[in-house]
């Protein structure tokens, strides 16, 4: 990778890093959905849905479209849906937490 690329790269996972984000992205991945629709499921105020959906819109991860007096959000980018799906399968697939237990101080695969 291109020093470019590593930064934009970080940049990436710096505005996705964020728990509420990450929230929103999960929602998003499969349809788009407006500001209020976000709020409600994430359970937080508009001010900060709102500092939350400028953050990921300036990297470029979400964009909106106006309809009357209402704003939907989708994912902009094929590889962000990919992306989140990737995690979800790796880490929220029901199985326990400690899956990799500790050994020594280091993590084992599998357990041993």
């Amino acid at each position: 990778m291109h020093t470019r690329e590593v930064d934009e790269l970080a940049g990436l996972l710096k505005a996705i890093s964020h728990p509420i984000r990450l929230k929103i992205l999960c929602l998003l991945q499969d349809s788009e959905l407006s500001v209020s629709s976000i709020r409600e499921e994430v359970k937080t105020t508009n001010a900060n849905i709102s500092q939350h959906l400028n953050i990921l819109r300036n990297q470029g991860i979400i964009d909106f479209r106006r309809d009357a007096n209402f704003i939907y959000n989708r994912i902009s980018d094929r590889r962000i849906i990919e992306l989140i799906k990737t995690l979800q399968h790796l880490f929220c697939t029901g199985e326990p937490s400690g899956n990799h237990r500790q050994q020594h101080g280091r993590a084992t695969p599998g357990g041993h």
